[in-house]
C-alpha cells in the first residue's frame, strides 16, 4: 500500500509550509519594526530632491545609493557606467490666453525632450482642440496649419485598472507633437494623465520623429484643460500664447548602482530586484520611484538582518534613466547578455509606494502556477492578485522565453494624483504601506529562492 509514503509527503510538506508561514510572518514584523526605508526616502526626496538623468541631482543619488548599499556589508557594491539623455526645462513654462475677464494664466508643464519656443519669446497661435490622433488625421492641413493643437482626451474613469486608463490615452502626450507638426501645428498642449480634476501639471516623456519639424509640447492640468476646452467653444478663434526655455544637451556619463548578497550554492545564478533611481525634474519623485528604490535596498537590508543566507545571488539594482530613454535597463541587460549571466527571475517595484495587492507576472504558465501556490501566504497580509502582466520597464529588457519578469503591484487609484508632477513628494507617502511592499518583495523572493524549478 503506498498510503504511508503518501501521508509522509503530507507531513513533510504541512511542516514546510508551516516554516514558510513563521518566515514570512517575521519578515514582515521585521519591515513593520526596524526598516530604514522610509528615512532613506526622506533623505533621497529631500536632500536630493527630484533626479532627472543627466542632472547634478541624479550625480549626488548615484552616490547615495553607493553609500547606501555599503553600509549594508553586502558581498558585492559597484557602479555600472551608462550614457543618458541630458535635456534641461530652464524657466517655468507660461501659456495663456484673454477672455472677458483679462488675461488667463494656465498652469503648465514642458514635456520631457520638448524643444523650447525661442530665445526669451512667446510664439502665438489660434487654440484647436480635439480629442484623439485620430480625430487630428482626420482633419485637412489647412485646419491646422499655423495653430496650436489641444489634445484634450482624458483617462477613462470607468477603467478600474488606472494604468488601462494611462495606457488608452497617452500616446497623445508621446506622439501628439509629431502627428501635428506633421499637419503644420507650431504647438501642442496636452490634457494631464490624471483621472483627477486638479491644478498639478504632468509631465512625461514625449518623442520627436526625423524628418518631421519639432514643435513646442506642453503639458496642462485637468482643471485647466476643462477651463481652456470651454473658453474654446465660447470663443471664436481663442488665441494661445505659450514660451519656453526647454534645451537639449550632448548625452552624459551616468550609471546602475548594483548591490549583491552572494548566493550560498549557485553564486552565479541571479535573481534580480529594483527601481530606478532617476525622476522627473518636478516634485521629488517620491512615488515614481523612489518608494521602489527604497523598497528594493530594503529588501538586502532585511535578508541581512534576519541572517537568511540565499541560495541563489541576490542582486539589486538602481537603475538610471528609466523615465526618458531606459537607458539603465538597456544597458544591464546588454551586460547580464554579454557576460552570459543566467537570470532566474527579476522583480520591479515601479507603482508606487501605495499597500501592495499583489504580483504582475510576465512569464510563463508553468511560473504564474508556482508563484500561485504561494498564495495563501500572502493572504495574512492583504495580497491576493497573481496574475499575469507587465512586470516593468527597467526590467523588461531582460526578458526572454526563461527569465520570469515580476511587478509588485500596490493599490494604483492614486497614483496618478502624483504621478510626473509638484505633487510627487515624500509626505504622500505613507510609511506603513511603503514598509508592507517592502516586506512582500522580500517574502517572494525569499520563496522563490528556496523552490524554484528552472
Amino acid at each position: 500500500m503506498r498510503i504511508f509514503p503518501l501521508l509522509v509527503c503530507a507531513l513533510i510538506y504541512t511542516f514546510t509550509f508551516a516554516q514558510d508561514d513563521k518566515t514570512l510572518r517575521s519578515i514582515y514584523d521585521m519591515a513593520l519594526t526596524k526598516s530604514e526605508a522610509y528615512d532613506n526616502l526622506r533623505y533621497l526626496c529631500k536632500d536630493i530632491g527630484a533626479r532627472l538623468s543627466g542632472s547634478s541631482e541624479a550625480d549626488s543619488a548615484v552616490a547615495w545609493g553607493k553609500r547606501t548599499l555599503e553600509s549594508l556589508n553586502l558581498d558585492t557594491v559597484y557602479l555600472q557606467e551608462i550614457t543618458v539623455p541630458h535635456w534641461e526645462r530652464g524657466k517655468r513654462e507660461k501659456v495663456y490666453f484673454f477672455n472677458e475677464k483679462g488675461k488667463n494664466a494656465l498652469k503648465v508643464s514642458a514635456l520631457g525632450g520638448s524643444v523650447s519656443t525661442g530665445l526669451n519669446q512667446f510664439i502665438k497661435g489660434q487654440a484647436l482642440e480635439v480629442k484623439s490622433i485620430e480625430e487630428l488625421n482626420n482633419l485637412e492641413d489647412s485646419m491646422v496649419r499655423g495653430k496650436v493643437v489641444f489634445f484634450n482626451r482624458p483617462m477613462d474613469p470607468k477603467l478600474i485598472s488606472t494604468f488601462s486608463a494611462y495606457g488608452s490615452c497617452v500616446d497623445q502626450r508621446y506622439a501628439g507633437a509629431t502627428e501635428a507638426s506633421k499637419k503644420g501645428a507650431i504647438a501642442v498642449v496636452i490634457r494631464s494623465m490624471n483621472l483627477r480634476n486638479d491644478d498639478f501639471p504632468h509631465t512625461g516623456s514625449m518623442g520627436y520623429e526625423e524628418g518631421v519639424d519639432s514643435i513646442p509640447a506642453f503639458a496642462v492640468s485637468t482643471n485647466d484643460a476643462n477651463y481652456l476646452s470651454e473658453n474654446i467653444k465660447n470663443h471664436k478663434e481663442l488665441e494661445l500664447s505659450l514660451k519656453s526655455h526647454c534645451k537639449t544637451y550632448p548625452d552624459k556619463i551616468s550609471y546602475n548602482v548594483i548591490g549583491e548578497i552572494k548566493g550560498s550554492e549557485y553564486p552565479n545564478e541571479y535573481i534580480t530586484v529594483g527601481g530606478h533611481l532617476d525622476s522627473w525634474d518636478i516634485g521629488e519623485g517620491a512615488q515614481d520611484d523612489g518608494a521602489g528604490v527604497v523598497q528594493s535596498i530594503e529588501v538586502l537590508h532585511l535578508l541581512k538582518m534576519m541572517d537568511l543566507k540565499p541560495k541563489h545571488t541576490i542582486r539589486v539594482v538602481l537603475f538610471m534613466n528609466e523615465e526618458n530613454g531606459n537607458r539603465g535597463g538597456l544597458g544591464y541587460a546588454e551586460r547580464a547578455a554579454s557576460e552570459k549571466e543566467k537570470h532566474l527571475m527579476a522583480l520591479e517595484s515601479d507603482r508606487g509606494g501605495f499597500s501592495p495587492r499583489g504580483f504582475s507576472i510576465n512569464g510563463t504558465e508553468k511560473q504564474l502556477n508556482e508563484i500561485s501556490k504561494w498564495k495563501s501566504l500572502f493572504e495574512p497580509y492583504g495580497i491576493h492578485e497573481f496574475k499575469m502582466g507587465f512586470a516593468g520597464v527597467d526590467i523588461n529588457p531582460l526578458k526572454d522565453d526563461k527569465i520570469c519578469l515580476i511587478g509588485l503591484s500596490p493599490d494604483s487609484q492614486r497614483y496618478f494624483d502624483h504621478h510626473h508632477s509638484d505633487n510627487d513628494i515624500f509626505e504622500h507617502v505613507n510609511k506603513r504601506e511603503l514598509e508592507l511592499g517592502a516586506a512582500s518583495m522580500t517574502s517572494l523572493i525569499y520563496l522563490i529562492d528556496k523552490y524554484w524549478i528552472y
